[in-house]
């Protein structure tokens, strides 16, 4: 969303680019792109919907545009940036930031042998144990739907896969990404607690703002980490 990508477009001093000659035209997508400690940064967002001009999210659109993204500019890493809930169960606090270890969807439900696991579609994150440890990170699994709600179904999934952090993205950028075979890391700011004593949209509108400035705290530092190394770096030794 705009509202999680600015604070880090201005943290980072980056600006707006011209993305015609690499995107298909009329996409409402952005891109912001400069230079932090030797890597080219480029962050890109969805974008409003033509139709309704609210923020393009979900599953969808974040597939659509990591695969876009990752064949035009081939980056060397991806970093998945985002707000999600938490699960007060699992130690989850308002803005705190966890890298994912996992990702699998909750709402694609297929009750026919083999397809019911691909439904689920677990990836798993690279390890990044050095990465967590170093900057004294959280970290869990990530559980990714395209409603901002919570089914029993739903819940029933999530506690089946012992998932920490419930998003509307993660595993459609974490499929885009293992398509293209590019490594990624995934970065959740928590703007509401799933199981806490709030509405979810009353606590997740109340804590956009303070999610987006922890990304924007923890982002640069990640970069600057990941600078100079490979994938083999990040892992606990």
């Amino acid at each position: 969303m705009q509202a999680e990508a600015l604070p880090l477009v201005e943290a980072l001093d980056l600006v707006e680019d011209d993305l015609s000659a690499i995107f298909p035209g009329g996409v409402p997508w952005k891109n912001y792109s400069g230079e932090l400690d030797g890597l080219n940064v480029h962050i890109v967002v969805p974008g409003k919907d033509k139709a309704l001009g609210v923020d393009s999210v979900g599953t969808v659109p974040s597939f659509l545009l990591t695969y876009a993204t990752g064949v035009a500019l081939q980056p060397n890493l991806i970093i998945n940036a985002g707000t999600a809930g938490g699960f007060q169960a699992k130690g989850a606090n308002i803005g705190d930031v966890y890298v994912a270890t996992e990702f699998a969807n909750r709402d694609r439900r297929i009750p026919i042998p083999v397809f019911d696991k691909y439904g689920i579609g677990t990836i798993e994150a690279i390890p990044t144990g050095n990465l967590i440890k170093d900057l004294d990170l959280k970290e869990g699994k990530v559980s990714t739907g395209n409603s901002l709600d919570m089914t029993l179904q739903d819940e029933e999934h999530i506690k089946a896969n012992d998932a920490t952090v419930k998003d509307m993205e993660g595993a459609g950028v974490a499929y885009a990404a293992n398509l293209l075979a590019i490594p990624m890391i995934s970065l959740k700011a928590i703007t509401d607690i799933v199981d806490g004593t709030k509405p979810t949209v009353e606590e997740f509108l109340e804590n956009m703002s303070t999610a987006a400035s922890a990304l924007s705290r923890t982002v640069p530092p990640v970069l600057k980490y990941v600078s100079g190394k490979n994938v083999a770096d990040l892992v606990c030794s």
